[in-house]
């Protein structure tokens, strides 16, 4: 089976690659390879190689960035997947499109299903909602796509909150972390996992669902998660004393882009379609920090 994986030198991509199944041929396509800001450039790789799927990781996700590059943010996170929607629309392949929490705006008390109403606070979450609307109108009707939502990202790779907590515990003495924004983290490992469960279960269903949301089990704030990266950390002696977490409140860390104060995705469909007991994410961290350990 060929399959197309952009972003592959990010975090989820590399994690991706990584965890292949050996009857995958696994074309990778990183920034220098693919600019997704060219959307004849896109729809000429898919119509080259003909894969029977992209997985779309590559995107804008530099959330406060994107108030000011907003054009950017939509070519990449919006234009882009409709280029390659077009392409597999012709091609007959099928799309794998990496979302994000950041398509809901956070007042919700309860977890968020996948068709609850999109209603994005800021530019990042209104340029993945684009994307999104793309392969709804175009792929969703051929059953030819899958879009895949995810939140508060971890990994050993690239740059992330856990390696950005990791580092200020090794050189703070005290943290400050927002404490009243609540979530879902997810590995790269387990979301990885999900990713190549959902290819070849897909393979085996025609009645397999167009939306999922997948993330580690459990439920944070950021200060929760800071908290037991520092504990977990000199647990492992990553470190050798872990730094004072001290929660605040948004309005006390005011940024560029408006985040999502509730964006727990509802993760019980996507655990029963794919048979899976999920990774609490405290277990999710631990095994990132004793990755992180080995290669240290």
């Amino acid at each position: 089976m060929k399959v197309l994986l952009t972003g592959s030198s990010g975090q989820l991509g590399q994690t991706i690659s990584n965890l292949k199944p050996q009857e995958v041929d696994l074309i990778l396509l990183e920034r220098k390879d693919l600019d997704l800001r060219d959307f004849e450039k896109c729809k000429s790789v898919v119509k080259e190689i003909c894969p029977e799927w992209v997985i779309n990781c590559g995107a804008y996700t530099n959330v406060d960035k994107a108030e000011i590059e907003s054009e950017i943010a939509i070519q990449i996170n919006g234009k882009a997947p409709k280029a390659f929607a077009e392409a597999l629309r012709e091609s007959g392949g099928n799309l794998l499109q990496i979302s994000t929490d950041f398509v809901f705006n956070g007042k919700s008390k309860i977890p968020y299903k996948v068709n609850d109403k999109k209603d994005p606070i800021c530019m990042y979450g209104i340029s993945k909602a684009v994307g999104e609307k793309a392969i709804e109108e175009i792929l969703e009707p051929l059953n030819q796509s899958i879009i895949l939502r995810t939140s508060w990202v971890i990994s050993p790779y690239s740059k992330n909150f856990l390696l950005t907590m990791l580092n200020l515990h090794k050189n703070k003495d005290i943290i400050n972390v927002v404490s009243d924004q609540i979530g879902r983290p997810t590995s790269t490992f387990s979301l990885s996992k999900a990713c190549w469960s959902i290819i070849m279960r897909k393979r085996l269903s025609k009645n397999f669902p167009k939306k999922m949301h997948f993330s580690n089990s459990g439920i944070a704030s950021w200060f929760d998660l800071a908290f037991i990266i520092g504990e977990i950390a000199e647990e492992l002696s990553l470190i050798n004393k872990k730094a004072l977490v001290k929660p605040i409140f948004t309005k006390d860390y005011p940024t560029p882009a408006q985040r999502p104060a509730y964006s727990v995705l509802d993760i019980s469909e996507t655990v029963e379609n794919l048979a899976i007991n999920p990774v609490h994410w405290k277990d999710a961290v631990k095994d990132i920090l004793i990755d992180i350990k080995k290669v240290s």
